[in-house]
Parts: structure tokens; C-alpha cells; sequence
């Protein structure tokens, strides 16, 4: 992925947060002269993600390290395949130790699980998407995560598309005045998707004809009625007590997107290792 200006601030805050006082223990042992080299591996099978950041952690640190890609974002990593090298100032290295494997452990956690989902709806026809559920200041980042694992990505903002929820709908004092108000001040080309969590709130989103209906919290049985009632008139969504075990039980021909926040917000972190030896010198 291209590094934005916003993900390179991230890197700075997050070296800061590590080393801004310096390096302590390896500052005391290891000489300017110092030099090493080091090996990213997986400890799992992964699917990874991060390897542009990685790097970038490595030679914002000392731009005299250099930094050797052995795999790249996206790939399905074997337990003991390398995926990063590393060779140069050893203090250095170290330093960059902690912040690099950080980024590349929850993003890979991320796309690994991503793929899970991806592969369990294969042939369905359902696009698995992320939510808003995201550490904050991360999103950008999580979100890349989850393409890297196969799936897609919902609104990355509150400013991409109009999503009525019930909140709104309890504010505006009815589902169908939400809608009118949401249509008559959003942008042309802007769907206007609503959240029904019963089957009274389908039909009142099917009379103020929303583009998209986001069926929340309802049951598999529950959903097949709405999606014969919708009949095609809009883009359905399902999202709300969907679990991994579950999933394909919620794949029901006529649904369009299933919105699953864990991909995000529970995924865990893969175990990645830096190893590291010393360059000898003649």
C-alpha cells in the first residue's frame, strides 16, 4: 500500500510512544559500529499484511538499514516462512524491533481473519464487509487489512454514503421522515440505505424506497421473510449477531452484503518473530 500522510504520522507516534526517550538497553550494549542482521518469520500459518509499513517503521528509524520484502500484502504464509530481512546498525535494528512487529501482527491478524470469512462464503454470491469498528486512527489501515484478506470494505466515514439508523429515526420522529430529509439535502449521486430492525421497519423503508435496507439483529428466518417482501426493490444488508459458526446460515440467496465488525475489532494478533545475529566482522 501507498504510505499516506496520515499512516507516516502514525508510524511517528508510534515510535515516539517506543523509543522517544531513545533505546536504552540497546544504546548501552551495542556501538555505533555494531552491525547485525535480522529475519522476520511466521510463527503461524498467516495471511500477511503491513510489509510497506514494516518497512517503513525499519528505515525511519536509520535510513542506513536496509530492508529486504521476502513476501508480500495479501500472501498465505506457511508457519517458518520468512517475510522480512533486515541488516545494518544494530541498535538500530532493535529499536525498530517492537514497532515494526506491532504494525505487522495486528494487520496480518486483520487479513487472516478476513480470509477465514472470505473463504467460508465462497460461492455464496455475499460480499463480506467491514464496519466503522475500528481502533481509532487505524481505520485506513485496518480497512487495507481487510482487502488484503478477500473481503470488502463498507463506508470508511460517516461522509461516504447516507445510513439511517435508529437512532436517526427516533431523532428525525419517524423512519420515513429520516429518508425525505436525508434525500432532499444529500448529494445526487448518494445512496440512502436504512436500518430496519422489524418487519413493520422494512415496509416503511420499502414505501420511502430506500436504495439500500440493512436488516439488523433479525433471525435467518426472519430475514428470508423480509428479502420476499424487498423482492429485489433493494440492495439487502445483513449485520447484527453474526458470528463465524453462524455465517453461512445468514447467506441466504436475495441477501447482497453481510457487515461483520469483528473483522476488525476481534480480530487477534498473529505471532510473528524478529530473529537476530550478528554481522561478523573480518
Amino acid at each position: 500500500m501507498m504510505i499516506s500522510p496520515r499512516t507516516d504520522h502514525l508510524i511517528d507516534l508510534a515510535l515516539e510512544e517506543d523509543a522517544g526517550l531513545g533505546d536504552l538497553t540497546s544504546e548501552a550494549i551495542f556501538s555505533a559500529h555494531d552491525r547485525a542482521r535480522g529475519i522476520i518469520v511466521a510463527k503461524q500459518a498467516l495471511t500477511l499484511c503491513g510489509i510497506g509499513i514494516a518497512t517503513r517503521v525499519f528505515k525511519k528509524v536509520d535510513p542506513k538499514l536496509t530492508v529486504t520484502p521476502l513476501a508480500a500484502d495479501g500472501d498465505r504464509l506457511k508457519n517458518g516462512q520468512l517475510v522480512l530481512r533486515i541488516s545494518g546498525p544494530t541498535t538500530a535494528l532493535l529499536t525498530a524491533e517492537r514497532t515494526a512487529l506491532n504494525f505487522l501482527q495486528k494487520l496480518s491478524g486483520i487479513a487472516t481473519l478476513a480470509q477465514k470469512f472470505a473463504e467460508a462464503i465462497a460461492g455464496t454470491g455475499v460480499r463480506i464487509v467491514d464496519t466503522r469498528k475500528t481502533t481509532p486512527g487505524w481505520r485506513a489501515l485496518e480497512k487495507y487489512a481487510v482487502r488484503c484478506g478477500g473481503c470488502w470494505n463498507h463506508r470508511s466515514s460517516l461522509g461516504e454514503h447516507v445510513l439511517i439508523k435508529d437512532n436517526h429515526i427516533a431523532a428525525a420522529g419517524s423512519l420515513a421522515r429520516a429518508v425525505a430529509l436525508a434525500r432532499a439535502a444529500a448529494p445526487h449521486l448518494a445512496k440512502i440505505e436504512v436500518e430496519a430492525k422489524t418487519p413493520a421497519e422494512v415496509a416503511a423503508a420499502l414505501r420511502a424506497a430506500a436504495d439500500v435496507i440493512l436488516l439488523d439483529n433479525m433471525t435467518p428466518a426472519m430475514i428470508q421473510r423480509a428479502i420476499a417482501r424487498i423482492a429485489g426493490a433493494a440492495v439487502v444488508e445483513v449485520s447484527g449477531g453474526v458470528r463465524f459458526e453462524t455465517l453461512r446460515d445468514y447467506a441466504l440467496p436475495g441477501v447482497d452484503v453481510i457487515s461483520v465488525g469483528a473483522l476488525t475489532h476481534s480480530a487477534t494478533a498473529v505471532d510473528l518473530s524478529l530473529e537476530v545475529s550478528p554481522i561478523r566482522k573480518r
